[in-house]
């Protein structure tokens, strides 16, 4: 009975230290913030990835809101003091997060970047960055709306967060292709901070000052849904033609409806996703690349519905 019960309670031992060794395997996922489709499909992709991974969990957190620098550098800062195994971290702002990323390097724990550069010296900080290639997905949005309004004219832009790195280099790469390639008038760059209903007002605004108007940019999620709300109850839908960024319901409607003639789409999905099985192979002493491009489609009227285009879309 005596062995028995040794044997009953070092199985329970057993049991306790595993379930204690895969708390200790904490990746946490902390990006901008929660409250949005793109952001909630981050999570998907790494609750899949921890979903095939032995000895490891997930949390997911975002700040407030795009522009609540001090609540992510806290959420970062917490996640260093409970230790975790490895943080994925979409940085809101390229250098508010350096201090929080350097004493996550300083208690030996891997930091991998996801969806937004951080600031100069954080490389020495951070082991991975996966990211669209955002300079390169602006250029494509302005390709294509030159391509549907011509070298001549007014246009807009509709950005969200003044000075985050996905922003800087997505509005830059889009301007630079605008002012290289066309003889298009920039009437402005509005920042909504990733507000919908600041967007949706940004744009009537515009919309109202400038009749004559032939393109809009809307640079990311929110603003992207406020721009086609503003120019469905401006009556302006089919009339100004408008480019997108992400790819939710709402935007797909856009899509499918023409009030927006394209969206560029990343893979929201594959930077958690990735972004877990990268820590996951930093833990384990693997090296890895870097810096991973996960990719941008651009999705229309046309393609839509095909397997490539679902395959993104959310």
């Amino acid at each position: 009975m005596n062995k028995m019960l040794k044997v009953v309670v070092a199985t329970a031992m057993a049991a306790v230290a595993m379930a204690a060794s895969a708390a200790d395997k904490e990746i946490a996922v902390i990006v901008k913030t929660a409250n949005s489709d793109f952001w909630q499909n981050v999570k998907k992709g790494a609750n899949a990835a921890v979903g095939e991974l032995k000895g490891y969990s997930s949390s997911f957190q975002g700040a407030a809101s795009d522009t609540d620098l001090a609540g992510q550098v806290a959420l970062v800062e917490n996640a260093v003091n409970r230790k975790v195994a490895a943080i994925v971290l979409a940085p809101s702002d390229p250098d508010a997060l350096v201090p929080a990323m350097k004493k996550a390097w300083e208690a030996r724990i891997p930091v991998i970047v996801i969806d937004s550069a951080a600031g100069k010296g954080a490389e020495n900080y951070h082991q991975s960055y996966l990211a669209t290639d955002n300079k390169k997905a602006g250029e494509l949005c302005a390709k294509a709306l030159i391509d549907k309004i011509g070298t001549t004219g007014k246009i807009a832009i509709m950005s969200y967060t003044a000075g985050s790195g996905s922003e800087v280099e997505r509005v830059g790469g889009f301007r630079k292709y605008i002012e290289a390639n066309s003889k298009l008038q920039i009437v402005g760059t509005f920042y909504s901070n990733s507000q919908m209903g600041t967007a949706l007002n940004q744009t009537t605004d515009v919309l109202a000052a400038n009749p004559d108007l032939k393109g809009l940019f809307g640079a990311n999620e929110p603003t992207a849904i406020g721009m086609g709300r503003a120019l469905v109850q401006s009556g302006k839908a089919g009339k100004v033609t408008a480019i997108g960024f992400d790819g939710n319901a709402d935007l797909q409607g856009f899509v499918k409806d023409g009030t927006i003639e394209a969206i560029a789409v990343q893979s929201a999905y594959q930077m958690g996703f990735l972004g877990v099985k990268t820590a996951a192979e930093l833990i384990a002493g693997q090296k890895v690349p870097k810096f991973r491009d996960t990719g941008v489609l651009m999705v229309t009227k046309k393609n839509i519905d095909s397997t490539e285009a679902k395959n993104v879309l959310y």
